[in-house]
């Protein structure tokens, strides 16, 4: 084949993907459009008393007596009477039992005075670990607790970005990533990117491909002693907004990179997800000697990283699978008690929720077969729940 003939080849399969990109872009489009009707963006659903009961540690018989005797805001009642509570009303109520309750502190589980800001990157060297799954569904679950919640996307591909309803690639092609606060030329405060999302007590730090720049961006800057160092400047962009959240959970990309240095180093815990395979659990391993390589040169250069805890999380786990719990064992023999006790099952809940960009928190429990439905739920408040006691702890609190 001459050189003409492979020139008009490429020049082909050029023209092929850039179609293909466009015609899934836009069908995509019309996907989350038909998803989210009547209104373009999502909306979160409300609760019924049972799962406020959970969420608050009220029990239903108090909750209905605080009801009757008006301490309670009123709320909207379904066809048959039963109430429905809305994420802020949840909120209210929160703050009514911290007032007038018994232990009322306990209601409030957020940052008091002298906490610091706890800041965790949830991270992976291998794709498919389910890290994002987990960065969205434990900053769900604790803004449902009643912490006050950031989520930064800190992957260029946009994922947990786009569980909260947006199109990156159309919506962020330009700036109003997390990008626009860490890069090198006139950077904003990262409160201008920060954006409100339909989740009470959660906002999000979005991501596009403009973020994959930073990578390039920080080695030129190293070429050149820019300051300040990609070792400072997602902590510098967090100073300004510190004093809003009680915590911030990063999903970082699944590389060692720059982006997930930045991410590492302004964090003050970390959680590393891992699927029970010995792909998977070869690859954890390579991650972890070369963070541990990197963050020791780093230590050498601009002093000890103190975190405060570190975690394993057992992930798409399946219990019956007898492979995944022989390495599931071998997990925790090797890393002990930084293994959380509570796996993050593998479920077509939470898949089949994934289609429509949702979480099993968004799905309204009649979709889903009960029993599927509890039997993740389940799972995923433990991992929460366990890991909460580990924040908790970074507070210098006492939990059960």
């Amino acid at each position: 084949m001459n050189s003409n003939a492979n020139i008009a080849q490429t020049s082909s399969i050029a023209a092929s993907i850039a179609t293909n990109a466009a015609r899934l872009s836009e069908a995509l489009n019309n996907h989350m459009r038909n998803s989210f009707q009547p209104d373009s963006r999502k909306a979160l659903r409300k609760f019924h008393p049972a799962e406020v009961s959970e969420l608050t540690g009220i029990s239903m018989s108090n909750l209905r007596t605080r009801h009757q005797e008006g301490d309670f805001p009123d709320v909207e009642t379904d066809s048959r009477g039963r109430r429905l509570y809305t994420a802020e009303e949840i909120d209210q109520i929160r703050h009514v039992m911290a007032k007038t309750g018994r232990n009322g502190e306990t209601y409030l589980p957020g940052r008091r005075e002298n906490d610091a800001l706890q800041v965790i990157s949830i991270v992976n060297f291998k794709g498919g670990s389910s890290k994002t799954t987990s960065a969205i569904h434990l900053a769900q679950r604790y803004a449902l607790r009643g912490y006050r919640v950031l989520a930064i996307d800190m992957d260029p591909q946009a994922s947990l970005t786009t569980m909260f309803g947006y199109r990156p690639e159309i919506e962020f092609a330009e700036s109003g990533t997390v990008y626009d606060a860490l890069k090198y030329e006139d950077p904003v405060p990262l409160s201008q990117v920060i954006r409100k999302t339909y989740f009470h007590n959660l906002d999000l730090a979005p991501a596009g491909l403009l973020l994959s720049e930073y990578e390039t961006e920080t080695a030129y800057a190293l070429q050149h002693k820019i300051d300040p160092p990609f070792t400072q400047r997602l902590a510098i962009a967090l100073d300004e907004i510190e004093a809003d959240y009680d915590l911030v959970i990063i999903d970082c990309p699944p590389q060692l990179g720059f982006t997930t240095m930045t991410a590492l180093l302004a964090s003050t815990g970390l959680l590393i997800t891992v699927v029970p395979s010995m792909l998977d659990v070869a690859s954890m391993a390579q991650f972890l000697e070369m963070a541990g390589e990197t963050v020791q040169t780093l230590e050498e250069a601009a002093g000890p990283i103190d975190w405060n805890f570190l975690k394993f999380l057992i992930a798409r786990y399946e219990p019956t699978d007898v492979p995944q719990s022989q390495m599931a064992g071998f997990l925790r023999s090797i890393l002990l008690d930084q293994v959380l006790t509570t796996p993050m099952l593998k479920s077509t809940a939470i898949s089949d929720a994934g289609m429509t960009q949702q979480t099993i928190y968004e799905l309204d429990p009649s979709q889903v077969v009960k029993k599927t439905l509890t039997r993740i739920l389940e799972s995923v408040n433990g991992v929460a729940d366990e890991f909460e006691k580990t924040i908790q702890q970074a507070w210098g609190r006492e939990t059960d």
